[in-house]
């Protein structure tokens, strides 16, 4: 059952010539994106049509309609492509009467209503296809609400009873398909996307691994380290648990099994490590970019805010791996291990882009700006060296790949608006939040825990960008009601969007390492639980110590970040840290301990954060200096 939830079309493969023009216009299309966002100030609601019909064109003939379908498309996709493109043509021929009429007064004429209706059933089919039935099943339930729920009582009913009304805000409004998700993907999402699509044809990846390899390599649970580091450099190019996980786990994954670690263990790493990704500036998922138009907030502030707990999660995570590799003695990387001068040596130029991106950041351009320049900076800095430069024929194809890789984002964000446009509609999104506050009984900490929960139940087998979205707009109104500041109660819900994509029962990240590892999905997700433990707690110290999201003087900024590697360290002990007696009694009084600690640590008051910091250190070096791993004897290779 959970296979059918996430199973999604076919991706197909051309080849020859077929390929080369899917290409070609793949790359035409991606040209005229960068020309609408960076030469020409567009109408949000046409920009949006045009997009969406673009991609949808492309969409079907490149994805079939389930995974058993054939290797070339069939007259239903071709179809189904030709409605999208007379979609597009249509509102694009008639942009300025669709712009000027005046909705829910102006009655729809016939090709109006034909065509809106199109673009209403061809995005729950493309959501289908690319993400799989979860999320068009929660869209379609929205969907019948919208349309039916006037027959429901109070307080959950509503007065909408006739589809046109429906059909006019859903469709020919910015409230809708083409709302701000798709605004987001049409702009900054793209581009940001064609930026590390450029950077990773031009050998990006590969400089991030040796990078990786070059500085943990030769320690004990080196390809594991190994793993940690390139997943979360590579997280900053693609944003997608999902594909870093195909991308860098299909190298890390072999390698750990080869060295004798368990298939759970490798895979479990590997999805812990790329799920953080999402969470790592300067260049995050794409529902940051959402986070920061939904809630009005500059993106630069989010990468800030994201900048001290992004790290401290992969602290999290490298250590609990480090402390498991000890108590395992894990073997260290057995392959060639680049020279660190060596790779920044042949590998500098891939430094220029990200440095433009920082400094375009820092200087408060806007990130349209900001991802262009960083595009002219993978090209101008990958051109001085032979083996980086980019031929035409290279560029083309990355603004392919970049269109063909934005088809399952375009689709899940157009579905997602659905879901907005409705619960603004109805309401509904309010009357969710009220029901969360009398659950918890309006207190803070039972209304975040329910919030979490809900977040993490939404984003079961769903992207990161709807898990978070519907999280927001469901979820989102009862922490403001209890006074959260906006800042830290969308973070807090982006962190468990983010972690729902290792989160049992449907963790789609693991789903994506078990084919690699060839272990059952289930055991990785767990394991991969664990090792993100610090990115479950995290979230909560959002509220408690909004300096961890930068707000707050230097002091106590630079405080919570120190307390924070020491917290993170504290968790990472607890779960990985076994006693002198192996088993007993104090095993888990200490881990509870150690989490109170840790606690401590990320303490808004200062007298007590000081106190924890160096109590909480004390205590961890105690411990390891006491602990007695398992004899080599007893030791074994597989990273259980």
């Amino acid at each position: 059952m959970i296979s059918a939830l996430v199973s999604t079309g076919r991706r197909r493969t051309f080849s020859g010539v077929p390929a080369r023009i899917l290409t070609i216009l793949a790359a035409l299309f991606a040209c005229w994106v960068i020309y609408a966002n960076v030469f020409v100030i567009s109408d949000p609601l046409v920009l949006g049509i045009l997009f969406v019909s673009g991609i949808l064109t492309l969409l079907f003939p490149t994805v079939g309609h389930s995974r058993n379908a054939p290797d070339n498309p069939t007259i239903l996709d071709w179809a189904l492509c030709a409605l999208s493109l007379a979609a597009g043509v249509y509102f694009f021929v008639n942009a300025q009467a669709i712009s000027d009429r005046i909705s829910l007064l102006d009655p729809f004429t016939g090709p109006q209503f034909f065509f809106g209706t199109a673009i209403l059933f061809l995005t729950l089919e493309a959501t289908r296809r690319t993400t799989g039935a979860g999320l068009t099943l929660v869209v379609a339930l929205f969907l019948l609400y919208n349309w039916f729920g006037y027959l429901l009582p109070p307080p959950f009913g509503h007065g909408i009873s006739e589809f046109s009304y429906l059909l006019d805000i859903l469709v020919f409004t910015t409230d809708g398909v083409f709302g701000v998700p798709i605004q987001v993907v049409a702009s900054y999402v793209f581009l940001f996307v064609m930026f590390g699509t450029l950077l990773s044809k031009a050998g990006g990846g590969e400089f991030f691994f040796n990078l990786a390899a070059a500085v943990t390599g030769n320690s004990r649970g080196g390809p594991a380290k190994v793993a940690v580091i390139s997943s979360g450099l590579y997280g900053t190019m693609s944003g997608s648990p999902t594909s870093d996980v195909v991308a860098t786990g299909s190298i890390t994954i072999p390698v750990m099994q080869r060295l004798g670690y368990s298939k759970r263990f490798s895979g479990a790493v590997e999805v812990a490590a790329s799920t953080g990704g999402s969470a790592m500036p300067p260049i995050m998922g794409s529902a940051a970019f959402i986070l920061a138009e939904y809630t009005g907030t500059d993106y630069r502030e989010v990468v800030y805010a994201a900048l001290i707990p992004a790290i401290l999660y992969y602290i999290g995570v490298f250590m609990q791996v480090h402390l498991r590799a000890v108590r395992k003695d894990l073997r260290p990387y057995s392959g060639d291990i680049p020279k660190l001068s060596h790779t920044f040596a042949t590998g500098w130029p891939f430094l220029v882009p990200i440095g433009v991106i920082v400094v375009m950041l820092w200087l408060s351009y806007s990130p349209v700006m900001t991802a262009g320049a960083g595009t002219l900076g993978v090209l101008v800095g990958t051109s001085f060296s032979g083996r980086t430069r980019m031929t035409v024929w290279r560029v083309i194809q990355a603004l392919g790949d970049t269109t063909l890789r934005i088809l399952p984002v375009a689709g899940a964000c157009a579905a997602a608006g659905l879901v907005i446009g409705g619960l603004s509609m109805t309401g509904l999104g309010m009357k969710a939040a009220s029901v969360i506050i009398q659950m918890s009984g309006g207190t803070m900490i039972f209304t975040l825990i329910l919030a979490a929960l809900v977040t993490i139940i939404l984003g079961l087998g769903m992207p990161t960008p709807s898990a978070y979205i519907l999280g927001a707009v469901l979820v989102g109104p009862a922490l403001r009601q209890v006074g959260l500041p906006i800042l830290e109660s969308h973070m807090f819900l982006l962190y468990y969007a983010i972690l729902s994509a290792l989160t049992p029962p449907i963790a789609v990240a693991a789903l994506a390492a078990a084919a690699i590892a060839d272990e059952d999905p289930f055991i990785i997700a767990f394991d991969a639980v664990r090792l993100a433990a610090v990115g479950f707690l995290m979230p909560f110290v959002f509220i408690w110590n909004p300096a961890i999201l930068g707000e707050g003087s230097g002091l106590q900024i630079l405080l919570v970040a120190v307390g924070g590697v020491i917290a993170a360290t504290a968790i990472a002990v607890s779960f990985e840290w076994i006693g002198k007696q192996q088993v007993g009694r104090l095993a888990w009084p200490l881990r509870g301990v150690l989490v109170l600690a840790a606690a401590s640590c990320v303490a808004p008051n200062l007298p007590i954060s000081v106190v924890g910091i160096v109590g909480t250190s004390v205590l961890i070096a105690y411990l390891l200096k006491s602990s007695t791993f398992a004899s080599p004897a007893t030791r074994t290779p597989g990273g259980n």
